[in-house]
């Protein structure tokens, strides 16, 4: 099964059948709440659906969808935003709303995919068979007007479960989906309550309000600097998706070289972070083959709870993370040894205090911009999740995941994803999406793929 997008030679096909389409709300009734979202929210309204896709092992389909189910109808008594709707108040400012009587609750469809096993999803290294199993592909975060903000399909396979969800990004970042879904697999698995309840009141992070033309920026390349319409742009260069496992010695053999060779001089050591970050950056332009002078983009979503000043609990429910940019010239990035590009980031990531916050956001409020999910610089390397999130310790009651990916959506070139290794400890999952070239060229850097070599 090929990860490339718009090829179908080697991809799996999925026969799949829809069994049927329910939605889940909180069990017991909460009443009208709404909640506004605030700058750290509304960059996302032009992002599209956060899509995760768990599987597992087991037999007892009708079984586990029950207990799913069930499941679901005590946690959304906690995180019942998930089971509202995006609205706006009288003054255009866009919330998020749930009443007992209107929400519509999660959308849950199950669904049969029979041919396709657990294995089959776990050697697979893109994600065009995830579309099938995943929902919302290609749904604007901006459609939560209309849409449910959390819709979830259960597929039965040949020998177990996969569980696609797709999450309005407008409403919550990484942190608070991991949060939930641990909280999900809580309830699922016997216990009688949450153990840590979500902060829901985002507006103490930020209680700014702030109006937005829902209107999407003009395609910049479908007008002539006069105005005029051009003609049209080339087809976009085509995308293939790998994932990388770095082993925990690899990791630490890594980290250690990197921190071996930085100076002496009392400066903080580089973080598991910051040298995987440089070692993927170096060896992704080294790949694209980058002229001297071509800058490069290093981009991190960054949490900013622990950043903001009153900090916020790690509870908080929403959004709590901005992008931090940071770049050279390709020419300077690779001739240095790999400690430069890592204080490169660090610096950057040191930088932005809740000073740096405040200024951004302020920025963004006298100016607010609808960003799109690729605006995240030229030639960049831009990285989401976190291994820090606990995906394989979501456990329903019938054992940890077999595999743990993103979807398709948000994806473009340059763009990784890091999730906690299977296997446990230090390891670390990277999920790159490149154009096709350079990923061929990656795939064969033996520097990359055996770190430690290298330095």
């Amino acid at each position: 099964m090929a990860g490339q997008q718009g090829e179908t030679k080697d991809e799996m096909v999925v026969s799949l059948k829809t069994i049927r389409k329910t939605h889940v709300k909180p069990r017991k009734k909460l009443g009208r709440s709404e909640c506004q979202l605030v700058t750290f929210d509304l960059p996302y309204l032009a992002f599209y659906y956060n899509q995760k896709l768990l599987f597992y092992k087991g037999g007892d389909f009708e079984g586990m969808v029950a207990k799913l189910k069930d499941g679901l109808e005590l946690v959304l008594e906690e995180f019942y935003q998930l089971a509202g709707k995006l609205g706006k108040d009288e003054e255009g400012v866009f919330r998020v709303e749930y009443d007992d009587d209107s929400a519509d609750g999660v959308e849950v469809v199950e669904a049969v995919a029979e041919a396709v096993a657990v294995e089959d999803l776990a050697a697979e290294e893109g994600t065009s068979i995830f579309k099938d199993l995943i929902p919302c592909n290609a749904i604007l975060n901006l459609e939560g007007l209309q849409r449910p903000l959390l819709a979830i399909q259960l597929t039965k396979l040949k020998d177990g479960l996969a569980i696609g969800c797709a999450f309005n990004h407008a409403i919550l970042d990484g942190t608070s989906t991991w949060h939930f879904m641990s909280s999900w697999a809580q309830l699922c698995s016997g216990s009688p309550a949450v153990s840590a309840p979500p902060f829901l009141d985002r507006t103490k992070s930020r209680s700014t309000r702030v109006k937005l033309d829902l209107s999407l920026p003009p395609d910049p390349s479908s007008q002539s600097s006069n105005g005029d319409h051009a003609q049209p742009s080339p087809p976009a260069p085509l995308l293939r998706e790998k994932v990388f496992r770095f082993s925990e010695s690899s990791i630490d053999k890594i980290k250690s070289a990197i921190n071996a060779s930085a100076p002496s001089d009392g400066s903080m050591p580089f973080s598991t972070f910051q040298a995987l970050s440089v070692h993927i950056w170096r060896h992704v332009t080294k790949a694209r083959e980058l002229k001297p002078e071509d800058v490069t983009i290093f981009t991190v979503f960054a949490d900013c709870r622990k950043r903001v000043d009153p900090p916020m609990p790690e509870t908080y429910f929403g959004n709590l993370i901005q992008a931090i940019f940071t770049g050279t010239a390709a020419g300077l990035l690779m001739a240095n040894p790999p400690e430069f590009g890592a204080g490169i980031i660090q610096k950057a990531i040191l930088a932005h205090d809740a000073k740096a916050i405040e200024g951004r956001n302020m920025q963004w409020e006298s100016q607010p911009k609808i960003f799109q999910f690729k605006d995240a610089g030229v030639n960049c390397v831009a990285v989401g999740s976190s291994p820090r999130f606990k995906v394989y310790g979501v456990d329903f009651g019938w054992g940890r995941p077999e595999g743990v990916r993103s979807g398709s959506n948000n994806r473009f070139d340059g763009m990784v994803y890091l999730y906690q290794g299977k296997g446990g400890g230090r390891s670390i999952d990277v999920e790159i999406t490149l154009e096709a070239g350079a990923m061929e060229k990656l795939e064969m850097d033996k520097e990359f793929l055996e770190p430690y070599v290298a330095y």
